[in-house]
């Protein structure tokens, strides 16, 4: 049986992460991508490449495409443009607002060739406001929405970006993904296709979660009060901890979550324990058998004597998980039902049983390096199973048929291939 997106037809103009990620997760579940690139590839094929047109990231966000090598700025590939865009369902783009028009790839123009055409652009700020224009990227992004301060995360002083897995461009894949399978459903009941427009600043501030919301009746004064003191430390030349400290929003808070929701050293290697709900927090205690007075109602975390008292608590509970392995605390966790596992490494995870049971390893033949293994599909639909995926598409594996497909002759092709219209 195809996959709940079989017939579906989308044209994939974007690079580098989010965009080609949103395209592979509609392959995934059965469309069919054609990914429009420059003739030389587009650049994340050509960063970290281990052969002239590949490398490993460009393989991750790009498994079950089409590759359609194409130079946008040649007059030749207007014309293919005009030829396939009739065909599409969904185009994909990520580029700033101004270099859509300029390509010819913009929505006035493309869905003036297909109205029908669900249009899907992200951009790094949105398409509205002072930024508009900017060129942005993930760890940008988190400098400038706040993450990188609510984490408090230095590498030698200086402010270091909250992950090195790219949290923000997956978000947003995974939402342009989500949008325009909303987009489908809107059109089938109305029969017109539409543009929606998302941004990294969207997703970043998305993941924010609770950190992102202003209470007026709680939050107003401390808000205002610390967007001064922030302006007088700039001015004063402060350091970034002086800066942090200033910002309750941004610091971590003394709190318990650094006994309940942490990583603990073992005996022989560090495990993952996660409380947090009030019973798990009492039965974790209750396990390693301590009392915590900050459980108790009336308790105010904010003084030095309680701030020293969390310390003095953490310290000795640290000196109780070490004393046992991880594999004996691991099946103590296990029988009193606390959240808790192994640290594990990358390496491990391919052939792991939980991994491999829930098919979230899937294994491709590419068609120029042999066998790849990576992410099995985020979901799976019991009835309408799609095929398994493929590999990421060689660079201009799929020009000639989807050309011919379009209904242009050999003739043409070979013409468009010597003017460098395609590779």
């Amino acid at each position: 049986m195809p996959g709940p997106l079989d017939g579906v037809k989308v044209v994939d103009f974007t690079e580098i992460i989010a965009g080609p990620l949103a395209g592979r997760l509609l392959a995934d579940q059965g469309a069919d991508v054609i990914k429009v690139e420059p003739p030389w590839g587009e650049p994340w094929r050509l960063t970290q490449r281990f052969t002239p047109t590949e490398s490993r990231t460009f393989m991750t966000y790009n498994r079950g495409k089409r590759s359609l090598p194409l130079n946008l700025t040649k007059e030749g590939a207007a014309e293919i443009i005009k030829r396939l865009i009739p065909e599409m369902d969904i185009a994909l783009v990520n580029f700033r607002p101004d270099v859509a028009a300029k390509l010819g790839v913009d929505y006035e123009t493309l869905s003036a060739i297909n109205p029908r055409l669900i249009y899907c652009e992200l951009t790094a700020y949105g398409r509205e406001g002072p930024d508009a224009h900017r060129p942005g990227y993930d760890m940008i992004v988190q400098a400038m929405t706040g993450m990188v301060a609510s984490e408090t995360k230095t590498l030698d002083g200086v402010p270091s970006w909250v992950w090195s897995s790219p949290l923000i461009d997956t978000s947003a894949g995974i939402c342009m993904a989500w949008s325009v399978c909303a987009a489908l459903y809107a059109r089938e009941r109305t029969g017109v296709g539409q543009k929606i427009e998302t941004s990294l600043l969207a997703s970043a501030l998305s993941l924010m979660g609770a950190r992102f919301l202003h209470v007026e009746s709680l939050d107003a004064e401390t808000r205002e009060k610390t967007i001064k003191e922030l302006e007088s430390k700039r001015l004063d030349g402060a350091s970034y901890d002086e800066m942090v400290a200033v910002s309750p929003g941004s610091r971590r808070r003394e709190h318990h979550g650094n006994l309940y929701y942490r990583v603990y050293y073992t005996k022989d290697a560090p495990i993952g324990v996660g409380c947090l709900s009030d019973p798990l927090r009492r039965r974790l205690l209750d396990t390693l058998g301590l009392t915590d007075d900050g459980m108790e109602p009336g308790w105010d975390s904010t003084t030095p004597e309680s701030q020293a008292y969390n310390r003095a608590l953490e310290k000795t509970a640290e000196e109780l998980l070490a004393s046992k392995s991880s594999a004996e605390w691991l099946e103590i966790f296990e029988d009193r039902g606390i959240p808790a596992g192994p640290v594990r490494f990358i390496e491990e995870l391919f052939d792991d049983p939980q991994v491999v049971a829930n098919g979230l390893v899937t294994e491709t033949e590419h068609i120029q390096e042999g066998k790849v293994k990576m992410m099995g599909p985020m979901a799976h639909f019991r009835g309408t199973v799609p095929e398994p995926p493929q590999a990421s598409p060689a660079l201009g594996q799929h020009a000639a048929e989807i050309l011919e497909w379009l209904g242009f002759t050999q003739q043409e092709i070979d013409a468009w291939r010597n003017d460098g219209v395609i590779a």
